[in-house]
C-alpha cells in the first residue's frame, strides 16, 4: 500500500509492505525486456508512526544540506582554501556533462559524489577517511566534510538503476561518434564479502580472490563510457555476449568495438554481425581465414610494392566472406549466410627479429630444463613438439631438434593480422587498433592512482558504490591525460605536478567583503588554456 511521509525531497513513490517502508523506483530490465521495480528500505511503521532508519536519515540530511555558494557574494566568515585544481575538475565535469548527469541520476547527493571523485583525483592513493583533512583546505562542490561513516552510507545508497541511467546519459553524449575499445582487468580484494571475488589468473601475481572489470573506452575522446563487474574466474572471450546485451540496454544504436585477439571466437563474431555492430579485432595467424591468404602471399610479401611509408610496415588487405550462422531456438533451425569481412595482414622487420630472438631464448630455456631434469608439466607439449630425446645408459640424454617444427614456427615471425566488418583501409585499421592501448593505460590510472589495486570494503553495496565513484574520477583523469598528450605537457609535467601547479591558487573570503582569488601566474593561465578551460576570475 502507499504511505504518506513528510519528505518532499523524495520524488518517487513510497510504499509499505508488512510494516516495512520502501522507496519504489521503476527501471527497465534489459535482460528480461520488461519493466521492473527496485525498492530501497527506509524504515518501518509502528501503528501510524513512521520509524526512519539510517538510510532515510542520510538521504534527508543530504537533501537539507546547504551547499557552499560560488560567486562574488559578501562573506560572513574568514575563509582561505585551495581552489585552482578543484576549479579545473569542476569545469571539466561541466564540459563533459558529468555534473549534469550526476544531478539527474542522484538528485539528493550528487554534489557529495562529485566531491569524493575530486578527492580521489587530487589525493593520489589516499584512503577515504582522510577526506576530512582535505575538505578543510580545499573548495569542493558539496562544501562540507564527508565523514568516513557517511561516505560508506553514500556508497551503499548508490543503486544499480541509477548507475545504468548515468552510463546511458554519458554514452548518449559520444558513443556513436567514435570507436570504443573494450578490455578487462583484474582487481584483487581483501574482503570476503564480495560474491563475485574468485581466484583466477592475475597479472599482478596476487594470491587473493579477485573480480574482473570490463571497460568501454572512447578512442577519440579517450573517455571511459561504461564498466561492468565480472566474476574473477571469467575469461575474456566469454564477456562479449553480455557486453552486447548491455549495449542494447544503453540504447547505443551503432556500436564500433575494438578488441584484442583474446576476445575472438566464432560465437562473438556471429553475435556482433547479428546485432549489426561494427568491429575491429586482432586475429591469430593460425585461423583459416588468415592462414589461407598468408600462405598465398608469404613468398613475395616483403617487397617494395607492399611497403607503406606511413606505417613503416609491409601491408596487404583482402575482402573475404565470413560464414555466418545464427540459431533460431523457437524454430529449431540454424540460419547460414555469408557476410563481408576485411582481412588486413602486416609484416614488421623489427618484430620478426624480436620474435626470433624470443623464440630462441625460449628453446634455450626448454633445453636447460631437459638437461637439468627439472621438467615443467606445462611445457611438456613444447618439449615433444620441438625436441627429439634419446637416452641410453652409456651416453645418457641426447637432445636433437625437430627442424621442421621449428621452421614452421619461424615462418610467421613478424606477421600480425586484423579483421573487421567496417574498416576497409589497412592504415586506418592499424591506427585505430594501436589507439586501443589507451584503455590499458586507463586501467593503470584506475588501479594505481585511484587505489584500486587491492580493495577492502565492508559490504557488497559499498564496493559497488565506491567502484562507481572511482569510475567518475577516472573520467576526470582521462580528460586531463588526453589534453596533456595532445599538447605535449608530459614533457614538463607529470599529472600530479600539473595538478599541484594549479592547486596552490587560493580562494579568500573576509567578513563583509566579496571573495577573491590569489594571483594566477602566466604558467597557470597557459595550463587552463591548454585544458580548454576558462581561466578563473
Amino acid at each position: 500500500m502507499k504511505v504518506k511521509i513528510d519528505a518532499p525531497w523524495i520524488t518517487e513513490k513510497i510504499r509499505c509492505q508488512n510494516g516495512y517502508v520502501y522507496i519504489d523506483r521503476p527501471f527497465w530490465n534489459a535482460e528480461k525486456k520488461q519493466a521492473g521495480h527496485k525498492r530501497q528500505y527506509i524504515g518501518k511503521l509502528d501503528g501510524d508512526k513512521f520509524l526512519p532508519n539510517k538510510t532515510f536519515r542520510m538521504l534527508q540530511a543530504a537533501a537539507e544540506q546547504k551547499p557552499g555558494k560560488r560567486g562574488p557574494v559578501p562573506a560572513e566568515e574568514c575563509l582561505r582554501t585551495f581552489y585552482g585544481a578543484t576549479y579545473l575538475l569542476s569545469e571539466i565535469a561541466d564540459r563533459t556533462g558529468i555534473s549534469a548527469d550526476l544531478k539527474s541520476c542522484f538528485p539528493v547527493f550528487h554534489k557529495e559524489l562529485l566531491s569524493m571523485a575530486f578527492y580521489l583525483v587530487l589525493e593520489e592513493g589516499q584512503p577515504m577517511y582522510r577526506f576530512h583533512k582535505w575538505s578543510h583546505t580545499h573548495w569542493h562542490p558539496c562544501g562540507t566534510d564527508i565523514p568516513s561513516q557517511r561516505s560508506s552510507d553514500l556508497f551503499g545508497a548508490i543503486l544499480e538503476e541509477q548507475k545504468m541511467d548515468y552510463f546511458r546519459r554519458q554514452a548518449a553524449r559520444r558513443c556513436e561518434k567514435e570507436y570504443l575499445a573494450f578490455d578487462t582487468t583484474s582487481i584483487s580484494s581483501y574482503s570476503t564479502l564480495i560474491k563475485q571475488a574468485k581466484y583466477g589468473r592475475n597479472k599482478e601475481g596476487d594470491h587473493l580472490p579477485q573480480i574482473n572489470l570490463a571497460l568501454l573506452y572512447g578512442e577519440d575522446s579517450r573517455l571511459p563510457v561504461y564498466y561492468r563487474k565480472l566474476p574473477g574466474n571469467i575469461t575474456d572471450v566469454t564477456t562479449v555476449e553480455n557486453l552486447i546485451k548491455d549495449v542494447d540496454f544503453l540504447d547505443l544504436v551503432k556500436l564500433c568495438l575494438v578488441m584484442d585477439r583474446g576476445f575472438y571466437s566464432e560465437k562473438n563474431i556471429n553475435g556482433l554481425y547479428k546485432h549489426h555492430h561494427k568491429f575491429l579485432i586482432g586475429a591469430r595467424l593460425s585461423l583459416k581465414l588468415i592462414s589461407s591468404h598468408l600462405d598465398q602471399i608469404r613468398d613475395d610479401f616483403v617487397t617494395r610494392a607492399n611497403y607503406n611509408s606511413e606505417l613503416h610496415l609491409y601491408v596487404r588487405s583482402f575482402t573475404d566472406e565470413w560464414d555466418y550462422t545464427e540459431e533460431k531456438p523457437r524454430l529449431g533451425t540454424v540460419v547460414e549466410a555469408k557476410r563481408r569481412i576485411y582481412v588486413h595482414i602486416y609484416y614488421n622487420d623489427q618484430k620478426a627479429a624480436d620474435d626470433k630472438d624470443r623464440f630462441n631464448h625460449l628453446l634455450d630455456q626448454y633445453e636447460e630444463e631437459l638437461r637439468s631434469g627439472k621438467r615443467k608439466p606445462e611445457h611438456e607439449k613444447d618439449y615433444a613438439k620441438y625436441f627429439e630425446l634419446h637416452e641410453t645408459p652409456v651416453r645418457g640424454l641426447k637432445i636433437s631438434y625437430k627442424e621442421d617444427a621449428i621452421r614452421k614456427a619461424e615462418r610467421n615471425y613478424g606477421y600480425f593480422a586484423l579483421i573487421s566488418n567496417g574498416v576497409k583501409d589497412p592504415v586506418d585499421a592499424l591506427r585505430i587498433y594501436r589507439a586501443k592501448d589507451l584503455i590499458e593505460k586507463s586501467f593503470g590510472n584506475l588501479k594505481e592512482r585511484l587505489s584500486m589495486r587491492r580493495m577492502s570494503v565492508a559490504s557488497e553495496e559499498n564496493f559497488e558504490g565506491k567502484l562507481f565513484v572511482q569510475f567518475v574520477a577516472l573520467e576526470l583523469l582521462s580528460y586531463i591525460k588526453k589534453q596533456m598528450d595532445d599538447n605535449n605537457l608530459f614533457k614538463n609535467y607529470t599529472m600530479q605536478s600539473l595538478l599541484d601547479e594549479l592547486d596552490v591558487i587560493e580562494y579568500y573570503q573576509q567578513p563583509g567583503k566579496e571573495y577573491h582569488l590569489s594571483e594566477i601566474t602566466a604558467k597557470q593561465r597557459k595550463i587552463y588554456e591548454l585544458m580548454n578551460i576558462d581561466v578563473p576570475t
